[in-house]
């Protein structure tokens, strides 16, 4: 049976980022949608939920009222897309604060292990904090042992 781990972080101060050899850079729809899309396929082959999407699965989520192509970051090399972060803000939570919420964060296979996943999601949290939100959250399979180790070296718990 999937258990899924839902983790906060404080949205108090910027992280600093560090200098890497990709450029990041915010998603564009009408020159990045297929491309984007094929990489999260790619990424999310066998995840029962981010996996195998068609171009409307992508559409959809764009027409909700808390898509922001300004707070959905692509690191890129030489144009190709290798890794991305995509942010949500939770504007309608009931005697609340809006959260921020980092929905999917993929990085290409071929390129693991190169600091891209950390790169993007600091600069997601940079950009939730400049939003002004005092917390962000995300999901993670309980399983997910990359995922969650980078998420608590972020400060998510």
């Amino acid at each position: 049976m999937r258990h899924i781990l839902k983790i906060y972080r404080s949205l108090s101060d910027l992280l600093p980022t560090t200098k890497q050899d990709f450029e990041i850079r915010t998603f564009d729809p009408a020159k990045d949608k297929e491309r984007w899309l094929a990489l999260n396929n790619k990424i999310f082959a066998h995840h029962p939920d981010q996996g195998n999407w068609v171009m409307q699965d992508l559409e959809n989520r764009m027409a909700e009222n808390w898509f922001d192509p300004s707070g959905f970051f692509l690191a890129t090399k030489n144009d190709e897309i290798v890794g991305f972060v995509w942010t949500k803000i939770h504007q309608d939570i009931v005697n609340q604060d809006p959260v921020g919420e980092l929905y999917v964060v993929g990085v290409d296979p071929d390129h693991s292990h190169q600091g891209i996943g950390r790169a993007v999601s600091i600069i997601a949290i940079n950009y939730l904090v400049t939003k002004g939100l005092k917390h962000s959250m995300l999901y993670v399979d309980a399983n997910n042992e990359a995922g969650k180790g980078l998420y608590t070296s972020l400060g998510f718990n």
